[in-house]
């Protein structure tokens, strides 16, 4: 028999030598052939988790086995577990952890589903199953603002908005609330960090370079925007509850566009508003004002949306547009308020009718810091994207250029687009 002398040369034995081009001039350990043994094992281990993906010829028995066998993480909607949950405890799905993302967004009902899409104790089945759930983990937000119902005396008498997560934080459970925001720059931060304990910020949004720098052509890094009426009208209703302002409509269309004319790119700034009607309007007039033929043709922000609809999402620009000349409407509620402005990371720019939100007792907090700084626009003549000016440098005053009114922004946009325009030719 062989000698179990490591270092002999063993390629004799070896039965597959000819599946191993290098072999054929070279010696072989006995190292060799266990490490060559190996790579074998490995390829064979490999097959055979590709065997029942062979097998299982539908996409849907694949996904399933998948599912069960194979999978470590497995993500879906709320919605998906409810209408799912049937078919996973009939294929024995299991899991011991549950992560709900966005659950201060959650009705209390659509949270709890997805703790039960595994067989347990309640299923009447033969089979003894336990349910493994160990670990529940709540990520959310109660700040911000709470599911959506449309039916106003469950919203307001039975509660039905209240999500499990701010339930649970009500009653006292356990929690742990993230200290330190990494989103936007520190002054932006400020205009909502009084809503939370305490909240500090994470380094790079103080080192960074993005964060330290000044935004090209604009004089402030945020701005309340005072809209008086445009040709005579503020606010207007065509039909009951959609809420248009065709001043701030036009308004944030004609600063969209400045920004791109100076350099931005267009998908790093999204135009939020508090009302559906008021986003059509805005992406009406943008269709006309990027519409074929003209300069900007083809040109869109990053998102046209409500506030309601952008949460959880952010971009690096807002402009935001409050619509009520009136009433305050249902911004008086904070947490849309919170969700309004810390959308941003290096810009916010807010049109709307100053007298009337400042004098609202709830938003003062946030309200008296964009009123600190002018209600006219501030822009920064001659600068193209990127600007080397820093945030914190002093802007020389012949530089600054006040905008009166949209009719003058208006009017800057279009110079500029026909300078745009020579240019190109």
């Amino acid at each position: 028999g062989m000698k179990k002398d490591p270092i002999a040369n063993v390629k004799g034995s070896f039965p597959f030598v000819k599946y191993f081009p290098e072999l054929e001039t070279a010696s072989m350990t006995l190292d060799d052939a266990t490490t060559k043994i190996k790579e074998i094992q490995a390829i064979f281990d490999e097959l055979a988790e590709f065997r029942p993906i062979e097998l299982l010829r539908s996409q849907r028995q694949r996904t399933d086995y998948l599912l069960t066998k194979q999978a470590r993480i497995v993500a879906m909607t709320c919605t998906h577990a409810a209408i799912a949950r049937a078919r996973l405890v009939e294929l024995g799905f299991h899991y011991d952890n549950v992560i709900v993302e966005e659950a201060g967004q959650m009705l209390d009902i659509e949270t709890f589903v997805p703790l039960l899409i595994q067989g347990g104790e309640s299923d009447d089945s033969s089979s003894s199953s336990n349910s493994r759930l160990k670990r529940v983990c709540l990520i959310g937000d109660h700040n911000q603002l709470p599911p959506v119902v449309k039916n106003i005396s469950f919203s307001k008498f039975s509660h039905y908005d209240q999500s499990l997560f701010a339930r649970l934080i009500k009653l006292g459970v356990p929690s742990i609330e993230l200290n330190k925001q990494g989103r936007a720059r520190a002054d932006i931060a400020r205009l909502y960090s009084w809503r939370y304990d305490d909240l500090g910020d994470l380094e790079h949004v103080t080192k960074k370079e993005e964060f330290m720098k000044a935004n090209t052509g604009l004089a402030h890094t945020f701005q309340l925007i005072n809209v008086d009426d445009f040709e005579g009208r503020g606010e207007s209703t065509p039909t009951a509850y959609f809420y248009q302002n065709v001043g701030e409509a036009e308004y944030a269309v004609a600063l969209f566009q400045y920004m791109v004319l100076i350099g931005y790119p267009p998908e790093k700034i999204s135009i939020l508003t508090t009302y559906n009607g008021q986003k059509e309007l805005i992406t009406d007039i943008l269709s006309q004002r990027c519409g074929t033929g003209t300069p900007l043709a083809g040109i869109k922000p990053g998102a046209i949306s409500t506030v309601d609809q952008y949460q959880g999402q952010q971009n690096n620009f807002i402009i935001l547009s409050f619509v009520r000349t009136k009433n305050v409407g249902h911004l008086r509620d904070i947490r849309r308020l919170v969700v309004a402005v810390s959308r941003a990371r290096l810009g916010l720019y807010v049109l709307c009718r100053k007298d009337l939100f400042c004098h609202c007792h709830e938003l003062r907090r946030t309200m008296d810091q964009l009123a600190a700084k002018p209600t006219k626009l501030q822009l920064v003549k001659g600068e193209h994207f990127p600007t080397e000016r820093m945030a914190n440098d002093k802007v020389d005053a012949h530089k600054v250029h006040e905008i009166n009114d949209v009719t003058e922004l208006g009017e800057l946009v279009h110079s500029m687009q026909q300078d745009y325009l020579s240019n190109q030719q």
